[in-house]
């Protein structure tokens, strides 16, 4: 079976996402891909994604700042379809919420703080729940240990929203193992969930 090796190490996130995601995607043959990046947050983001595609993956630990994962990809089965089929859908509507700060405006960095404990808190009394929750940068302060929000996005996750925090944003700020709700992801992800969004509310 073909190698496909894919050098992502250095690569800040969602390059070493991006980076494998292209590989997989240009193969014509059965392969194995083996990413090589240099953190574990970046080896988590990689292997979500390849989950994503119903792709079987293992990953080893080389050095220190070297891990290498190993993406099994099957034969590539050419779409043989001919006939065209065009189907017209009424677009399903996405709210999604973006929380990219622990605070709230500018200004006194209480009163931000208050602000934005009422505003998660106010999601919580929509008629309608958004899709997606998305924090990033110090908004992951939000989703994690010793944040006034955590019963309001908890409850949320509940009734089926998803919670999503960056995870170079954890990693940045320490927090990488005081996620209290919701899921860790990746900057590419976010992109595809503000793309797909048809609605986005920004405190």
């Amino acid at each position: 079976m073909n190698i496909v090796k894919v050098n992502a190490i250095g690569d800040n996130c969602p390059i070493p996402v991006v980076k494998a995601k292209k590989a997989i995607d240009a193969l014509t043959e059965s392969a194995v891909v083996e990413v090589s990046v240099d953190n574990e947050i970046a080896v988590q983001n990689v292997t979500k994604m390849v989950s994503q595609k119903s792709l079987e993956s293992t990953f080893e630990k080389v050095s220190e700042n070297h891990f290498v994962i190993k993406v099994q990809c099957g034969e590539v089965v050419e779409n043989k379809t001919t006939e065209e089929v065009v189907c017209t859908v009424e677009k399903e509507e996405k709210m999604v919420v973006v929380l990219s700060s622990d605070k709230m405006g500018e200004g006194d960095e209480e009163l931000g703080k208050v602000l934005i404990k009422g505003f998660v808190y106010a999601i919580t009394q929509l008629d309608k729940y958004p899709k997606a929750v998305l924090l990033y940068n110090s908004g992951v302060k939000l989703s994690s240990e010793g944040s006034d929000s955590l019963e309001d996005l908890k409850a949320l996750e509940e009734n089926g929203v998803e919670i999503l925090s960056c995870g170079t944003c954890l990693n940045f700020y320490n927090l990488q193992d005081k996620l209290q709700v919701g899921k860790v992801t990746n900057m590419y992800s976010i992109v595809e969930e503000l793309a797909g969004a048809t609605n986005i509310i920004r405190p």
